[in-house]
């Protein structure tokens, strides 16, 4: 049976409202004819966005700056998540829809034929058409010139790719023989799954269509080996770092790095209306600042951000509701949409014997859990506004039930210490229990340094475990170093956040509650053995991990929703009772500081880099400044 998914409002978008005027910064363009007319440069059915009045937001006028703070160029990638122009997006209740794509059939998680929006272009006016992803797949993703090592995960199954058609210069199509139910998110992903590219534009930096002469010279410009690295180099369009790059994006970078001070235009072609006619993003331009990310706070307090979330915590809070009224701004409260604020990672992949043998042990890991005095950490780092509980999925998903929560959660010394008596681990002179092979049980938590809310909730952990004759002791790396000794096993403990996405539906993939990702800080050996088809890393040796890869590999054949919800409770069951991950607090808040001229931003939302990006799913092109 197909399923059909066309447009939100599609009434409004076969016959759309009247323009209305032109956009302040474009205007003087379109007078002196260095641009079309907007409803020349609309896509013939453009995505008609309806500006729900009843939920306080209001139709907005176009024009002003949004400025904001960043730590670094990388930080420019948050214009790709904040914009959020995908194929295909969710709202912020997190349902599908077509986005750029005009609608898409969908056949059993088989076959997706997708339909494109006519007279849609990108930033620079060309044409996007289905020549834009036959280049992306021909002449990038299966290009074996590019060595991009084989297509993404979300591209494969049982290690197949797709059939990828050309049906018409508007509709592509993807087939696949089994199900593959991974594509859609990636379209809808914060970082997007990349099957078109503006192709009219990075031609020119492709050995099958360049001249050879002009493309010789474009590598030695650039200082790159090849051609093939200047391509990735020009083509980076989640980064958004080469000015010249068409965009579907509702903003574009106008400034070249590096940098202190970045410049995003209104997409001109943008493919969004609101009600009234009005082509999006309401707001002309998005400037980023870049600060030290130790004295954004501050800065945000006096004043210099309009929309600020990023490099602000609860801790900040206080100090940014004294700006409010000298600096005409409001704090609002968001929930962090991550499964757990902070939470304790042991890897059951550590080379060191001994703690291996100690963590594969459910015992050791429930005893570390209970353990844990979470209430008196939610009272002293979050005023006692979190909630206690487990690594598992929010009390706002579907899929949530109380027994996950509070799985080994409570603070039961006794019960925890009940659990070490029981494993044999006797404590020494110094009340420090000793491990089988006779050392001291000196755990040592590692971290990236990053986050004074991990240091802090390390320390009261450290006076709780005492309790248990466990001696906690930390170590800061840098980000890449600390990932790389995790990956290789020479982090016996670390500490971080919990899942990305912590409110999942059914149709939600569960991976990050599976050994499924080399990056996975309790597995990362089993990770890389499923994400590389077992090429790499080690072979799963524990029951309830391959349990959790069956319930996967179920979920991912599932052809109905029923199927994929039992896979998912399953695999929530087993993390629950395993504790794979030790959770701390959960629903911490986070500020975020509005400048009271800005409309359309929801008083209350969810803060979270996946799926919601942030700002993305709450129509951030619909922001307007008074």
């Amino acid at each position: 049976m197909r399923i059909f998914a066309v447009l939100l409002a599609f009434t409004a978008m076969i016959c759309a409202p009247a323009i209305a005027d032109e956009a302040p910064l474009l205007a003087p363009l379109v007078k002196d004819g260095k641009l079309p007319p907007e409803a020349e440069r609309l896509p013939k059915e453009p995505r008609v966005v309806t500006i729900d009045e009843s939920t306080g937001r209001t139709v907005g006028k176009r024009g002003g700056t949004i400025n904001t703070l960043m730590a670094e160029q990388g930080d420019l990638r948050l214009m790709t998540v904040y914009g959020y122009a995908r194929l295909v997006s969710y709202n912020s209740s997190l349902e599908m829809q077509p986005d750029i794509l005009l609608a898409y059939e969908n056949d059993k998680n088989r076959v997706f034929t997708f339909h494109l929006r006519p007279g849609h272009k990108w930033s620079d006016g060309s044409p996007f058409t289905a020549e834009d992803f036959r280049y992306q797949w021909e002449d990038i993703l299966t290009d074996k010139d590019m060595e991009r090592g084989g297509l993404d995960t979300a591209l494969l199954v049982n290690g197949k790719g797709p059939k990828f058609e050309v049906i018409d210069d508007l509709t592509v199509r993807y087939t696949w023989d089994e199900p593959n139910p991974l594509f859609l998110p990636a379209l809808a992903a914060t970082r997007p799954l990349d099957i078109y590219s503006a192709s009219a534009y990075l031609k020119q930096f492709h050995q099958k269509y360049a001249d050879p002469e002009k493309l010789a010279a474009e590598v030695a410009k650039e200082r790159v080996k090849d051609w093939t690295r200047l391509q990735i180099r020009k083509a980076r369009s989640y980064r958004f770092e080469n000015p010249d790059l068409p965009t579907l994006q509702p903003w574009t970078n106008r400034t070249d790095p590096p940098s202190n001070r970045y410049v995003f235009e209104r997409n001109p072609f943008y493919h969004k209306v609101d009600q009234t006619g009005a082509q999006l993003p309401y707001v002309d331009q998005v400037v980023i600042n870049i600060a030290e990310s130790s004295i954004i706070p501050a800065k945000t307090g006096s004043g210099e951000s309009d929309l600020q979330e990023r490099y602000l915590s609860f801790a900040d809070y206080t100090f940014l509701k004294e700006g409010e009224k000298r600096n005409d701004y409001t704090v609002r409260l968001w929930t962090v949409g991550k499964g757990s604020a902070v939470a304790l990672y042991p890897n059951l992949n550590a080379t060191d014997e001994g703690w291996r043998t100690l963590f594969r042990d459910v015992r050791f890991r429930r005893a570390l859990s209970l353990g844990i005095d979470r209430s008196e950490i939610n009272q002293v780092l979050f005023a006692g506004l979190a909630t206690e509980g487990a690594s598992t999925v929010l009390p706002g998903s579907p899929l949530f039930r109380d027994e996950l929560g509070s799985a080994y959660a409570e603070f039961d010394l006794d019960k925890a210490n009940a659990l070490l008596d029981e494993m044999g681990l006797q404590r020494g002179s110094n009340g420090i229990r000793q491990m089988p092979d006779g050392r001291p049980l000196e755990l040592v938590v590692e971290s990236t340094g990053e986050s004074s809310m991990e240091a802090d909730v390390l320390e009261l952990v450290t006076s709780d475990w005492k309790e248990l004759g466990i001696k906690l002791l930390t170590r800061t790396s840098q980000r890449d170093l600390f990932r790389s000794r995790v990956a290789a096993g020479e982090t016996n403990m670390s500490v971080w956040a919990g899942v990305d996405n912590g409110s999942p539906t059914a149709d939600f993939s569960p991976s990050e509650f599976v050994p499924t990702d080399p990056y996975q800080l309790q597995w990362p050996m089993w990770g890389t053995y499923t994400s590389s088809q077992g090429t790499a890393g080690q072979k799963i040796d524990y029951e309830p991990a391959q349990k959790l890869i069956e319930l996967y590999n179920k979920w991912l054949t599932a052809e109905d929703g029923d199927d994929r919800l039992k896979a998912w409770e399953e695999i929530l069951d087993i993390n629950a009772q395993e504790v794979f991950s030790i959770g701390i607090v959960t629903a911490t808040l986070v500020p975020v500081v509005i400048s009271n001229k800005l409309h359309n931003v929801p008083a209350e939302g969810i803060s979270s880099f996946d799926p919601y990006g942030y700002f993305a799913v709450y129509e951030m092109d619909a922001f307007w400044m008074d």
